[in-house]
């Protein structure tokens, strides 16, 4: 049996009922197998970054999961599809969006999968929340580069 790693969820939505959706696909991941929600963030607001649409609801949850990357990937992709995510278009607005942004200490680089997400570094909207659950995972020196861009927080997820 494989060992539990830790991992952090990115989650997003600006269509419909935002915080809802977040907190859905929060229970969502929670029932996984092999998945168990150890701690999440407060939801922020956020503008919508190289996108358009309503402001943007986030959160991050930290997860341990005996799953590999890539099924723990498929997972969240079901549950985006569960909730009614659609694809048009690069950046549409979305009614949920589930990111991995990190699986332990592991670096991917596949086609599918890059962990660390490669845009979290610039995304004060991942990085705040982030920083909350995992402040060892977030530097000073990150959160000042994204410190212009307006991210509010909104409460408990």
């Amino acid at each position: 049996m494989r060992d539990w790693v830790t991992a952090c969820i990115g989650l997003g939505a600006n269509l419909g009922d935002a915080s809802a959706a977040l907190r859905a696909a929060t229970h969502s991941i929670d029932t996984l197998n092999e998945v168990r929600l150890t701690r999440r963030s407060s939801l922020y607001g956020s503008s919508p970054v190289d996108s358009s649409g309503p402001d943007y609801v986030n959160a991050v949850v930290q997860v341990q999961t005996r799953l590999t990357a890539p099924q723990l990937l498929a997972a969240l992709q079901r549950i985006e599809l569960q909730a009614g995510r659609e694809r048009p278009f690069l950046n549409a607005p979305r009614t949920l969006d589930l990111d991995l942004l990190l699986f332990g200490d592991a670096r991917i680089c596949s086609p599918a999968l890059v962990v660390p997400h490669p845009r979290m570094a610039e995304r004060a909207f991942v990085l705040r929340p982030l920083a909350e659950l995992a402040p060892d995972r977030v530097s000073a020196e990150q959160l000042s580069r994204v410190a212009g861009q307006s991210v509010w927080c909104l409460g408990p997820l």
